[in-house]
């Protein structure tokens, strides 16, 4: 494995002598005007932390790859990005105080995705506070949130979305799902919130189209980051006779839902948004291989140089096993953020949001682009299955478990284009 990250970073640098965007290998003169800020407001403690410093290493390897390369070029010259990080503890009431002080602050880029409930949170206060306030207006970069309607009734000129919305995850699964003639009976398992419903109504949904004759056989929500035993989960998916199990669980809530299936020998598959996820793979080891589909924006095993380096590149950032989980979409978020300041030669939040608009971006194996009518980034998706590390199509694991994933099905980004009810209001 060892040789492969050599290849992988000796990759990195060869694509950034190219200069491919993405990976800012060769540092340059460090900027000298001051800091722009980006807030990030997430849950730092409380039962998703491990997800809140996944998202910190993720964001601050954006911006030190942005500050390498000299900053952000704006009229008065270049500036170094900042990563302000700001505790939510996982909770809608104590992200809306952060954002005051973020507010207070007059930081102008707010980030934050581990949660649609929380986002909703955010973009409405934002929405308030820059009509409010328009000397001291925000922007919202959400990296995960995946609610539908942020991008299609609740829409907002400052808010944008980097990650594919849960409809467009649930067609890329039920894509896979309609070749799996295995597959009879399924239980959809959420957490109960907004984004756990959505799951649920999608996955009704893309079943009846594509898969009418599957049986629903349990739709169940559970409280979210409460609770420590799915043992009684797992005991009603079995008793359902559920052949597959459909579920948008993401941080403890999914590792301790795989691992409480490995414990009980639970045998069905478990089509997931996150199953690829923090100790997620670790967690339900040889019971995971060839039962465990998730989908992705982008994995490690993606496939092609470009890939590999900038991979590469991570890994020789966050060398150490536990750390090894890169999302490709966070970075790339701050990306394309410096990207617009730089079109914009500002960083006030309205222009940079205009420049933002219909932006293209290409590192070299990631095309994308961002929709102006919603503000949803259009990008290729992933359905993958678990494996071992090793075999076919599993160059590389998760983090350090032995277990990766394979790519099953690739969309570009055309393919996964949906339809927005978005009627946006700019200023």
């Amino acid at each position: 494995m060892k040789a492969k990250w050599a290849k992988a970073v000796m990759a990195a640098m060869t694509l950034a002598a190219a200069s491919v965007p993405a990976t800012g290998v060769h540092a340059q003169a460090a900027p000298a005007g001051a800091p722009i800020r980006i807030a990030m407001i997430e849950g730092m403690s409380g039962p998703f932390a491990n997800a809140g410093a996944a998202v910190e290493r993720n964001l601050r390897f954006g911006v030190e790859t942005v500050n390498a390369r000299g900053g952000v070029k704006l009229a008065d010259g270049a500036h170094p990005l900042e990563l302000v990080v700001l505790d939510s503890k996982g909770s809608a009431e104590e992200a809306l105080v952060q954002l005051r002080a973020a507010a207070d602050r007059h930081i102008g880029f707010i980030t934050q995705g581990n949660s649609s409930a929380v986002a909703a949170a955010l973009l409405t206060a934002i929405d308030k506070q820059n009509t409010r306030e328009p000397d001291n207006r925000e922007l919202f970069l959400n990296y995960s949130a995946d609610d539908p309607a942020l991008t299609n009734a609740n829409c907002s000129f400052w808010h944008f979305r980097f990650d594919a919305h849960a409809g467009m995850r649930m067609d890329a699964l039920a894509d896979v799902i309609q070749r799996d003639k295995s597959v009879k009976k399924v239980y959809l398992l959420n957490q109960d919130y907004s984004f756990g419903h959505d799951v649920s109504t999608l996955a009704r949904a893309a079943l009846a189209s594509k898969r009418p004759d599957v049986a629903v056989v349990g739709d169940e929500f559970h409280p979210i980051g409460r609770v420590k035993d799915f043992a009684p989960y797992i005991a009603k998916i079995r008793a359902s006779g559920a052949d597959a199990v459909i579920t948008g669980n993401w941080g403890n809530d999914l590792t301790l839902l795989v691992k409480a299936a490995r414990e009980q020998g639970l045998d069905t598959k478990f089509y997931t948004f996150y199953g690829n996820s923090l100790g997620a793979p670790a967690a339900l080891g040889d019971a995971g291989v060839k039962r465990v589909i998730a989908v992705a924006d982008w994995h490690p095993n993606a496939g092609g140089a470009a890939s590999d380096a900038w991979y590469g590149s991570f890994h020789q950032r966050f060398p150490a096993a536990s750390d090894d989980y890169p999302v490709l979409r966070m970075p790339l978020m701050i990306e394309m953020l410096a990207a617009a300041m730089t079109r914009a030669g500002s960083a006030q939040p309205e222009k940079v949001a205009k420049a933002l608009e219909g932006m293209k971006y290409d590192n070299g194996f990631h095309a994308s682009w961002m929709r102006a009518d919603d503000h949803q980034l259009i990008q290729p998706l992933y359905v993958m299955e678990m494996d071992k590390a090793g075999t076919s199509g599993v160059h590389f694991d998760n983090e350090g478990s032995g277990y990766g994933f394979r790519t099953v099905l690739a969309l570009a980004p055309e393919r996964t284009l949906a339809p927005t009810t978005c009627q946006m209001k700019r200023p």
